[in-house]
């Protein structure tokens, strides 16, 4: 059996974590993702940037009561990724046969 390579953008623990909290909400702001990661508001940022970059990530810049407010939403394509990534992660725990 071969192991199925792990895509190189999750295979991040903040940015694989950015899209696990993603997975369950249509969208989520950059408050909530800093509170829930614990990231540096800086590495935060990085994170989200690489993920839109691979566009694994749709981020959107508003206005919210005159402070800027960045929120995310997982894209199709990152879905797919996650699910693929998952998967891939799950092929490592099956037991060898023979």
């Amino acid at each position: 059996m071969a192991f199925a390579p792990l895509d190189p953008v999750l295979h991040n623990q903040l940015r694989l974590a950015i899209v696990s909290l993603l997975v369950g909400v249509d969208s989520a702001d950059f408050n909530f993702l800093l509170d829930k990661t614990g990231a540096t508001r800086g590495n935060l940022s990085v994170q989200i940037t690489k993920l839109k970059d691979a566009g694994y990530v749709a981020v959107k810049k508003t206005f919210k009561d005159n402070y800027p407010n960045t929120r995310c939403s997982l894209s199709p394509k990152g879905l797919k990724a996650f699910e693929s990534y998952v998967q891939a992660i799950k092929d490592y725990f099956v037991p060898a046969e023979g």
